[in-house]
């Protein structure tokens, strides 16, 4: 078994655009919906996401900010992710983590009314590459 880097995994991670977000419901159930991390994955650890306000993936983590993301990338590798999300309603932030493919999702960008960004920190990720798996704690 090989051990991954951080910094292997983000650079892994920048490859992939879609990931599933997993979210914990009110009825203790988990719902998982397609977001893009628009390739804005920092070394350590943490991605971001754009969605609006009212919508499911918001109020759940609003109650309850454990989540999960799945990736599969190339050649078999496949990441599962856990971690604390946080949700973001500065501009200025949004400015930081915008890119502009995702002007055919929110019409008016940053300045799109009810835009929340969603700031997930990993807390556990573990990858399989192939035969190889392993894991890291953040």
């Amino acid at each position: 078994m090989s051990q991954l880097s951080l910094e292997d995994i983000s650079k892994k991670m920048k490859k992939i655009d879609i990931t599933m977000m997993s979210t914990h419901t009110s009825g203790d159930e988990i719902a998982s919906r397609p977001m893009s991390n628009n390739r804005d994955v920092d070394y350590d650890g943490t991605s971001y996401y754009f969605a609006m306000d009212d919508t499911r993936t918001v109020s759940d983590i609003g109650k309850n900010r454990n989540v999960g993301l799945t990736y599969q990338g190339d050649g078999g590798f496949q990441i599962a992710l856990e971690g604390d999300a946080e949700l973001v309603r500065d501009k200025s932030e949004f400015e930081s983590h915008w890119n502009p493919d995702l002007d055919k999702w929110f019409e008016d960008g940053v300045d799109t009314d009810g835009l929340v960004m969603i700031k997930v920190d990993a807390t556990r990720i573990h990858y399989w590459n192939g035969r190889d798996e392993g894991e890291i704690k953040v």
